[in-house]
């Protein structure tokens, strides 16, 4: 009878292993800077980001509390000014940036971006009495922007500018509307939302309407992302993961209604595709959820 048990333990034994090895491996947590939260750095320049109740709002932390509650995740948030958001990520104080951040070259080296959320084109954010659409428009003006902002180089290209540097998108608008500035070139959904909530600043957003390869970042198709640091790749396939699935079901869609972004430029891209063979293989796809209606 002995011998029969230590039989039958050897045999449960064995079924056990090659079950073991055969299923699929659970899913292993994601490493984080704090075990068991997602440290988020954001602006708070809605519709982008926000906290509220305990949990990200806005369309960037709306997809960021999805991300953190599919990895089981906490979100502990880390609310500062724009240009502190990169540095933290590279020192590792946080785990993602948000804040309608566009994706360029330079910063997909010295940081993990994801696959974008949306997209967007840059413009000129002016009052109701001035109709600026195009780079030459903004020859011989004093134009605001945020410390940081990528396309600032490209800024300093035009002719005549000269350039007003805040911390805030609320304090460049301030001085538009105080007539200290002539413009400002902000978050294109910041600005919008900004704008449709009140009527009574009498500003409006223009895209530009130029496609000029010399201004790429400023004329060209832009693509929201978060950032991430280079040393933690799991967490980025994470989070690629859920957007992707964002993508696929067009959720993203419904997310954007809840803060004005309802127009087909968010989600379906026009434009070259900058990433491909830059920090995405050569053949690598823009997502896209199909037009509206």
């Amino acid at each position: 009878m002995l011998n029969g048990r230590i039989r039958i333990a050897a045999l449960l034994a064995t079924l056990l292993l090659a079950f073991a090895a055969a299923a699929p491996a659970a899913a292993q947590a994601v490493e984080t800077i704090e075990k068991g939260a997602l440290t988020i750095a954001f602006t708070g320049d809605m519709p982008g980001t926000g906290y509220q109740d305990g949990k990200m709002v806005g369309y960037d932390g709306e997809i960021l509390q999805r991300i953190s509650e599919a990895a089981k995740l906490k979100v502990k948030p880390a609310l500062m000014e724009w240009s502190g958001t990169i540095a933290s990520v590279q020192a590792r104080r946080v785990d993602v940036m948000a804040g309608t951040m566009g994706w360029t070259e330079q910063r997909s080296k010295i940081m993990t971006l994801s696959d974008p959320i949306h997209y967007f084109k840059n413009g000129i954010t002016q009052t109701e009495k001035n109709n600026w659409s195009k780079l030459k428009d903004l020859e011989g003006k004093k134009v605001g922007t945020i410390t940081g902002f990528s396309f600032i180089p490209e800024l300093r290209k035009i002719s005549g500018l000269t350039l007003a540097l805040y911390d805030t998108s609320d304090a460049a608008v301030r001085d538009l509307l105080a007539g200290r500035i002539d413009a400002v070139i902000g978050d294109p959904p910041v600005m919008q939302y900004a704008i449709s909530r009140n009527p009574q600043w009498h500003i409006r957003f223009n895209a530009f309407t130029d496609q000029s390869p010399d201004f790429p970042l400023l004329t060209g198709l832009g693509q929201v992302v978060f950032g991430l640091n280079k040393d933690n790749p799991e967490l980025a396939k994470a989070v690629n993961a859920e957007i992707a699935k964002l993508w696929q079901s067009c959720e993203l869609r419904n997310i954007g209604k809840t803060y004005g972004l309802v127009q087909d430029v968010w989600f379906v891209p026009v434009g070259q595709n900058l990433r491909a063979g830059v920090d995405r293989p050569a053949d690598w796809k823009l997502p896209s959820c199909k037009p509206a209606g």
